[in-house]
């Protein structure tokens, strides 16, 4: 299978689908008890696995939080492939900055917990983001901004911070949108710089061939798609439902099957 369509981001070649980590780290937006499933469940092996299985299809970036966990499988999976990986890290304290450097980022992403927390709705400006950016750029990181706020990207573009991409919630159930879909629609859209949606399909609230078709028939060429999996199975079915979508053909994928479904079965007359 060729590789996947890539877009540029701040002078960077990246694919437009990009591996999530929520499924890695226990960050399930379901329950503890399956936060500790996760966390319990991926070793730095296993999600070497799945990053490893990703860029056997072109799919070389990542993006996640400084977490040694997943900067060592990282490091495991570049060592399996001989491959770089992009990592697009995002820190969710100043001292995190120096942490990606260390640890190989090329993108550093200050997460929506330092971003959202500076935005001020009255001077529309992200107050106190640009030292962030500052130490970014001198550590030779590509900078841009992680928001859950729809506000963050209009006031960052208006501003003129440098930054080179933004992360933005985007899903066809809302989950987790501040405004409705065709308002978060419209501000990545109008972004003067690519987007990155991220939960795609909720959180495992939509089913892959709703949420992909969502996303990819309504951002931008220039935009990109992060998506959570917790096995290469998965990383295989929606690699080929997101080329599908793009492609405009029917994906080469089986359906789920169930003993409910039995009579759902097409037989072709004898």
């Amino acid at each position: 299978m060729a590789g996947f369509p890539r877009v540029m981001v701040g002078g960077i070649s990246v694919p437009r689908l990009i591996c999530g980590t929520n499924w890695f780290l226990g960050y399930s937006h379901t329950s503890a008890a399956k936060d500790r499933f996760i966390k319990e469940y991926f070793t730095r092996d296993r999600i070497a696995d799945v990053l490893c299985a990703f860029m056997k299809y072109g799919v070389d970036a990542v993006m996640g939080p400084t977490q040694q966990i997943l900067a060592d499988a990282i490091q495991e999976a570049q060592q399996r492939t001989g491959r770089k990986i992009l990592y697009i890290c995002t820190p969710g304290e100043e001292k995190g900055i120096a942490w990606a450097k260390e640890h190989g980022a090329t993108f550093c992403f200050p997460h929506q917990c330092v971003t959202d927390a500076l935005l001020d709705r009255n001077t529309r400006t992200i107050r106190g983001i640009e030292p962030w950016l500052r130490e970014i750029r001198s550590c030779g990181m590509v900078p841009g901004l992680s928001t859950h706020m729809p506000e963050t990207i209009p006031y960052a573009d208006e501003s003129g911070i440098d930054v080179e991409s933004y992360l933005q919630i985007y899903n066809a159930a809302g989950f987790l949108c501040q405004v409705e879909t065709d308002w978060v629609n419209q501000i990545i859209r109008s972004a003067k710089k690519p987007v990155m949606v991220i939960k795609p399909l909720a959180a495992g609230r939509l089913l892959p061939p709703t949420g992909l078709s969502f996303v990819w028939s309504t951002i931008r060429p220039c935009d990109m798609v992060v998506i959570g999996v917790m096995s290469a199975y998965e990383v295989e079915e929606d690699v080929e439902l997101s080329l599908a979508i793009l492609e405009g053909r029917q994906p080469e994928v089986s359906l789920q099957r169930t003993r409910s479904k039995f009579g759902l079965v097409y037989r072709p007359p004898d």
